[in-house]
């Protein structure tokens, strides 16, 4: 009981070093603030000059917060004497890397580097480093890893929220996975068989109230219940089942954020019941994150508007039968994202790679699916509209959101960039499990490939990261039920996407040959893994247009 009450003290000093490399980072942000303020405010161009410090810097945060949000599980879960090894592990991995990075960093906002190698000399740190980053402590951790066959560390979530995972894991183990190599390497269409039970079990309301009949309660927010969904379905398989909330969760959030009320009446119970499925349709060729440079035309007509222009990368757009689509319904692109409104388009579902929907009155919608190396069953659609009719009352908040498309946006992405982290977390458990059960069985040079050191050690780095980004998203989530956690989001999501590809790597790694072969789920894995770090707002503009500058404005 001693042991397990030093590891508690030490995840709380460990904690307070984090919060003092947080300190250091705040310091170098104001550095950047006060070279980059033009007329007393911060001047954009001028912060274009910081770009790779402002990047380095937002994943300081990302990974900071990482840590922080496992030493808060690690302690309220208490007597787990692996899980606060683990812990330990991580902070001490974060500590090193956060130092690593604002070393490199110091010339540039004019910081004493031998303040941060004094870091190395702090007594915590001393210890982290030289006790919970030590191979042998390392390797340890993991040889009880494969001797427990410890696929996952406790969730501590409650019963109501074990009871949905639990329900979950069995429809993604029963219904999804038989079928997912096949949907992957064949480029299907994600089928009925998946598409009627999700629909059944309430996956596509998770995040709709429950008076539109979701799942959500109508006076709270249960952003929780999503994440545990989406890691579950997630782990099956990312393009045939871990995305299918991703769009009705945008949807949803932007019609509860500015749709009247006979639009949320009209749409939001028949997105809950999975009767329309659902396409947001944001990103432009020339555009991609850039939101506010949309440029897809609506022109007023008789009865609504007209869309003229294309659109990319608008996931499950063929087979949806309802799309979120961003427009600029104001020509003064001065206005920027002042000019854009967001419109609800229905039309038929089409199976396939193309389709062309023909309106009565000469508008078309055309949409050619991208060929991808991974994230397939979904399909990625380039849209083409050609005087396409939309009615007035599809403009969401009618003559009222006129102008404020790009808020109802951000307000979907929010919620987006928290479910792509769940989806990021579920593609790391299961490469995690795949990797520990192959490793077990693989034998090479006359032992289990589980035995040899540096298998033990990658297993324990895998474990530590899936967790730590799975306990990252709890916490936002509960700020996000709170009414706050913008910026947290899009930490999480960092930190979560970026993971989700080292740990898919180091999983097809311990595979060797077989992890490239396709008749291995690894290799799906793997590939599915790195679009994660590029949709719902890419890696660097996340990093350095929202995050960045965020913690700059605040320094």
């Amino acid at each position: 009981m001693v042991a397990v009450d030093n590891l508690l003290k030490l995840l709380t000093d460990a904690d307070t070093e984090l919060d003092s490399l947080w300190e250091i980072v705040d310091e170098a942000c104001a550095v950047i603030k006060s070279k980059c303020l033009r007329d007393g405010k911060l001047d954009a161009e001028l912060l274009d000059a910081w770009q790779l410090v402002s990047y380095e810097l937002a994943f300081c945060v990302a990974d900071i917060s990482a840590a922080k949000a496992f030493n808060r599980y690690a302690l309220q879960l208490g007597q787990s004497e692996i899980t606060n090894q683990i812990s330990l592990s991580f902070s001490a991995e974060i500590i090193q890397a956060v130092l690593q990075r604002l070393i490199s960093r110091s010339v540039d906002v004019g910081m004493d580097r031998n303040r941060l190698l004094d870091f190395y000399a702090r007594p915590t740190v001393n210890l982290l480093l030289d006790t919970y980053l030590s191979s042998d402590s390392l390797a340890g951790i993991g040889q009880e890893i494969t001797e427990k066959n410890l696929q996952r560390l406790p969730s501590n979530l409650d019963e109501e929220k074990e009871l949905v995972r639990e329900t979950f894991f069995r429809f993604a183990n029963d219904v999804v996975m038989p079928l997912a190599e096949c949907i992957h390497r064949e480029d299907q269409d994600i089928p009925d068989t998946i598409l009627r039970p999700a629909a059944a079990l309430g996956c596509f309301g998770t995040c709709i109230p429950e008076r539109f009949g979701g799942l959500q309660p109508d006076n709270s927010a249960d952003s929780l219940g999503m994440i545990v969904v989406t890691e579950e379905l997630s782990r099956a398989s990312l393009g045939a089942a871990g995305s299918l909330i991703t769009r009705p969760e945008i949807a949803a959030r932007s019609l509860l954020s500015g749709g009247t009320e006979a639009q949320q009446q009209k749409w939001l119970p028949k997105l809950a019941a999975g009767e329309l499925l659902c396409a947001i349709s944001i990103t432009e060729p020339n555009t991609g994150s850039d939101v506010a440079a949309v440029s897809l035309k609506a022109t007023p007509t008789a009865g609504g508007w007209l869309l003229n222009g294309s659109k990319t990368w608008c996931t499950f757009a063929g087979r949806s039968e309802l799309i979120v689509v961003l427009a600029r319904t104001n020509p003064d692109r001065s206005l920027g994202h002042k000019g854009l409104s967001l419109f609800i388009l229905e039309k038929p579902a089409y199976p396939g790679h193309r389709f062309k929907h023909e309106q009565e009155q000469g508008g078309s919608l055309s949409g050619k699916a991208i060929a991808t190396l991974g994230y397939r069953g979904m399909h990625s659609y380039d849209l083409f509209f050609e005087d396409y009719f939309l009615p007035a009352e599809n403009l969401i908040g009618e003559e009222q959101g006129e102008g404020k498309g790009f808020y109802y946006t951000m307000a979907g992405f929010a919620g987006g960039r928290i479910q792509t982290a769940a989806r990021a977390t579920g593609v790391m458990q299961a490469a995690f499990e795949s990797a520990l059960s192959y490793a077990k069985q693989r034998q090479v040079f006359g032992k289990a490939v589980s035995d040899y050191q540096l298998t033990q050690v990658k297993l324990t780095r895998m474990l530590a990261t899936l967790t730590a980004a799975r306990q990252f998203s709890y916490a936002v989530a509960e700020l996000m039920d709170a009414g706050a956690g913008q910026m947290e989001a899009s930490l999480v999501k960092l930190f979560a996407c970026r993971a989700a590809e080292w740990v898919s790597r180091e999983a097809m790694q311990i595979h060797g040959g077989m992890g490239y072969a396709e008749e291995t789920a690894v290799s799906r894995l793997f590939v599915d893994a790195r679009v994660l770090s590029i949709f719902e707002g890419a890696e660097e503009v996340l990093a350095i247009k929202v995050i960045a500058r965020e913690l700059i404005e605040k320094a």
